[in-house]
């Protein structure tokens, strides 16, 4: 139904397939790919308040017509969004039709607490896990001890994902397990050549595909689809975009990214909008726009949007693609 048929706040969403009070289960990630064979996703964060968590809705409303693969939600840093992060998972799995992969990270976390997490997930219905090292919160007290303790890196938590899998599902349930990817080179690993041994390592290690960071210049994403190539790689490789909304909004990209690479060519594009919001606002969802069309000529596996909990963009690029709806990047 139209989003102009519901009012505010007392929407129903399409529920997902729910008998004797227990949540269907999802595709595993591998089964998506299968039958979608290119792949559109979009990212959520967890809301604060009641009132972002309808303001959220409203746009997952607005994105479900898009009929994206999946959906995937953040998680805190230093798990500081874990209950948040679970909810949200929930309510999507109980009010829309979308398939939802939670992010988990290992920084500041038991095994114990990792292992409660994924069993929560798993009675819910959960197939899929985001598998990442995470970050400290900035406030962390260094007198609790060693936030890595436990889990050093991501591949650490891909283990464990897979570990509980193994003993606890069937093995036609075990849960999918995507990884970061860093086009533009992960920050805290500057030797390129060991960036990828540690790549190779977390897919041999179960990773089942690779969503990257979000980029500007499709050629640094080519480059590291090939240099996976070259190392082994054989997983899916799905492309991170984030259009440009504001100029403030980009420089809050640039430090969540840390250190996101902005073209020259965008620059100058931004220069002339000037302190025209909505002018800098069209500059960016063009830019995205020419990036997904060129990706999708050059045979992408899947396109993974960053959307701030927000749906205009994301949508001005469907129109401005000539599609529907995502069935239609195939």
């Amino acid at each position: 139904m139209p989003a102009a048929d519901h009012p505010r706040g007392k929407r129903a969403l399409a529920p997902a397939d729910i008998s004797s009070g227990v949540t269907a289960t999802a595709d595993h990630i591998r089964d998506i790919f299968e039958r979608d064979g290119t792949t559109a996703s979009f990212e959520f964060f967890p809301p604060r308040s009641a009132e972002a968590a309808e303001g959220l809705f409203d746009a997952v409303h607005e994105l479900v017509p898009l009929r994206p693969s999946f959906v995937s939600v953040t998680y805190g840093a230093g798990g500081s969004t874990r209950e948040l992060t679970r909810d949200l998972v929930h309510r999507i799995r109980r009010e829309s039709p979308l398939t939802p992969i939670p992010h988990l990270t290992g920084v500041c976390h038991t095994p114990a607490e990792v292992e409660q997490m994924l069993e929560g997930y798993a009675a819910a219905g959960v197939r899929n896990i985001m598998a990442l090292g995470g970050d400290p919160p900035g406030n962390y007290d260094q007198s609790s001890g060693d936030p890595f303790e436990h889990f050093r890196h991501g591949i650490d938590v891909v283990r464990a994902i897979r570990g509980f899998s193994e003993r606890h599902l069937e093995r036609g349930t075990q849960l999918g397990i995507g990884v970061g990817g860093y086009p533009e080179g992960h920050p805290a690993t500057p030797n390129r050549l060991e960036e990828m041994d540690h790549l190779k390592a977390k897919v041999d290690a179960g990773a089942d595909f690779i969503a990257t960071q979000l980029f500007f210049e499709n050629r640094d994403f080519y480059d590291f689809r090939e240099r996976c190539e070259l190392a082994g790689v054989r997983v899916p490789i799905v492309a991170g975009i984030m259009p440009v909304t504001s100029v403030k909004g980009m420089r809050r990209m640039a430090e969540l990214a840390a250190g996101a690479r902005f073209p020259a060519s965008l620059l100058r594009a931004l220069r002339r909008a000037g302190d025209d919001a909505e002018a800098v606002r069209r500059v960016g969802v063009h830019w995205a726009t020419e990036q997904c069309r060129d990706l999708l000529d050059h045979k992408v596996a899947g396109l993974h949007f960053y959307t701030l909990n927000r749906s205009t963009a994301t949508r001005e690029i469907y129109r401005a693609l000539g599609v529907r709806d995502s069935r239609a990047f195939v």
